[in-house]
């Protein structure tokens, strides 16, 4: 499965009842009543937003019989992690740059 950009992982996350089933899918799979359950909210509302994650490729659905339930995409979690490790290395070399250059400056203030 190709994975969505980005941006469509993140409007995903950007809800926060998405954000709580991904939470919850953090310990492990889970039916439609399962995680509709601290909600309030009907089980086709929840398909809804589930509907929205799995189009966003961060869970999928397990064939288990008559159930379905849903489970996280590794894959999905670790395009994340690997995007926020190249955003603060990015961070990081500005920092670093910043830093020498206001090293340089004070040593020019000094001189």
């Amino acid at each position: 499965m190709t994975q969505p950009p980005l941006a469509t992982t993140f409007a995903a996350l950007a809800d926060p009842t998405r954000l709580a089933i991904v939470e919850r899918l953090l310990q492990g799979e889970a039916t439609v009543a399962d995680l509709a359950a601290p909600f309030d909210l009907t089980q086709p509302a929840i398909s809804r937003h589930l509907k929205v994650l799995e189009q966003a490729g961060l869970i999928e659905t397990r064939i288990d019989g008559s159930a379905r339930p849903r489970r996280l995409r590794p894959e999905a979690i670790d395009s994340l992690w690997s995007w926020l490790d190249q955003l603060r290395r990015r961070m990081e070399a500005n920092y670093t740059r910043l830093d020498a250059l206001l090293d340089e400056l004070q040593a020019n203030e000094e001189d």
